[in-house]
């Protein structure tokens, strides 16, 4: 018997129940962000570096066809009419996927309207910080001309509304402004107040504008556009596809740094040379949405003791005056419910129960964790091939989207939609768009059932076996099968029936 894979996952424990026992033991503990693993998952965490290594078979296996396929682009379709009513503005707020959203209802709207849509404005996120444009994330060029036969599309104002700015309605009440659309209002809504202000003024600016188009009661046009728009029409600018070409590249191909450090992960074109590729290889994408605003919105119990909790409380009442609904349950009521962000080690440990072993390569999406890398330490520990956009490009490469929040998020979406297995930490709206764009491809998507992953958490005696079993039963129909869309429910999360025809 070979003794020395053994003695390895000996050897990483140790090394990982000291980096717990420091981080104990740290001065710096009292800070609002020390980290501490929870006692249950530490038994868990041996188990998993103990784990043998050899995946399960099937964990890399492509969707089979469901008997669904995208259906956008219709024959029936009407033709683009002549003459165009007027122009429709709309300023969009939220993160990258939210504006994401946004553009695919102002398509709608405008379609809606028989209106000629200015490039949407993409407002700069408190949160983030990032003034990104719409130009500096999609090619516009692009979108434009993907929809040339639906609406018309410019990227100014002429001339004779020139004047129709943000500046202009941020500094008083302006007639052409429409403040007042509710949200997921109806195409009649929209008809009946947006209209009349376009035959009066030639132009209309909507804002806000987030959630303004009801996922329901529209015709089917309208609802196969919206999807046209947001898995064909935008496409990310050049220089984010390639990119993201290169890291999905160095993914596949583990052993492109063979011959250099690795902290000199520079020049995209190591891997074009074809007599330089292995045999491509298979990766998995985790979205850990793990940020400090997530955190103190869960209101949920992270392991860091008192200051943790004090810390949390003073920035729910900084950002959101404390009007937080999770604020007034337990945490264990909290994580019954499934309301509770799962931490970087509670993904590890459920990515260990799913049979990814330590030789998975993986790619981690996520912008600021909270706690930062220590709180990532014991997922690198159960992963130790985890890879990410540091990790795999050089800051030259970097240089390009480096502290742009929207940039960043839009590589790790393109690298996500390449990669074999997608898994999200949490519900949100990188995990919404991701599920439904890789539902309408027919790719494997494991939905993480929060629910019951925070019910086995809770079971402070739970051996590795019982919870490999658990949760392995508990997600074999969560694992990227087409579920149809019920009222109220996004389009752009559940794309079929409306996008996509039962063959």
């Amino acid at each position: 018997m070979n003794l020395y894979p053994n003695l390895r996952r000996e050897i990483l424990f140790l090394l990982f129940f000291f980096v717990v026992l420091l981080c104990k033991a740290s001065p710096s503990s009292s800070s609002p962000e020390s980290i501490t693993i929870k006692p249950r998952h530490l038994s868990l965490l041996k188990s998993a570096l103990q784990r043998p290594s050899g995946e399960q078979s099937d964990l890399w296996k492509p969707m089979t066809d469901q008997g669904w396929s995208p259906c956008i682009d219709l024959e029936d379709s009407p033709s683009l009419p002549d003459k165009t009513e007027g122009y429709i503005q709309v300023f969009l707020d939220g993160g990258l996927n939210q504006q994401r959203m946004g553009i695919c209802d102002a398509v709608a709207v405008a379609k809606i309207l028989n209106a000629t849509l200015l490039i949407p404005f993409l407002e700069v996120n408190p949160v983030w910080q990032d003034s990104s444009s719409f130009v500096d994330i999609f090619d516009v060029d692009h979108f434009i001309n993907a929809l040339k036969d639906d609406i018309r599309v410019v990227k100014e104002l002429p001339e004779e509304y020139s004047w129709s700015t943000r500046e202009y309605y941020a500094t008083a009440v302006r007639e052409t402004r429409v403040k007042t659309a509710p949200v997921h209002a109806s195409a009649q809504w929209y008809t009946d107040n947006v209209s009349p202000l376009l035959h009066s003024y030639g132009i209309a600016a909507i804002s806000p504008f987030s959630h303004r188009l009801s996922f329901d009661h529209l015709p089917g046009e309208i609802q196969r556009l919206r999807c046209k728009v947001n898995f064909q029409a935008l496409r990310f600018v050049p220089h984010i596809t390639s990119l993201g070409d290169a890291l999905v590249s160095r993914l596949r191909n583990p052993l492109w740094r063979s011959n250099k450090e690795r902290k000199n992960v520079d020049h995209l074109g190591d891997m074009t040379n074809p007599h330089s590729r292995q045999e491509p290889g298979k990766f998995a994408v985790l979205h850990l949405r793990f940020d400090k605003d997530m955190a103190a919105h869960s209101a949920c119990d992270f392991g860091g003791g008192k200051p943790e909790k004090l810390a949390l409380a003073k920035y729910r009442q900084m950002i959101w005056q404390g009007r937080v609904l999770n604020s007034q349950f337990t945490d264990e009521e909290l994580r019954s419910q499934g309301r509770c962000p799962l931490t970087p080690e509670e993904m590890g440990l459920l990515l260990a129960a799913f049979g990814f072993d330590n030789n998975t390569r993986l790619y981690l999406a996520s912008h600021k964790v909270y706690g930062g890398e220590a709180r990532i330490s014991a997922l690198r520990q159960v992963f130790p091939r985890m890879e990410d956009k540091r990790s795999l490009a050089s800051s030259e490469e970097r240089a390009g989207i480096k502290g742009k929040a929207s940039l960043l998020a839009a590589l790790d979406y393109y690298v996500s939609m390449h990669s074999d297995v997608f898994i999200s930490a949490s519900p949100g709206n990188m995990h919404n768009a991701l599920v439904g764009h890789r539902t309408f491809e027919n790719l494997k998507t494991i939905r993480p059932n929060m629910a019951l992953i925070g019910q086995v958490f809770l079971n402070k005696s739970i051996t590795w076996e019982d919870f490999q079993q658990a949760l392995g039963e508990g997600h074999v129909n969560r694992q990227g099968q087409i579920r149809l869309r019920k009222p109220k429910q996004s389009i752009y999360t559940y794309p079929a029936p409306d996008c996509m025809c039962h063959v």
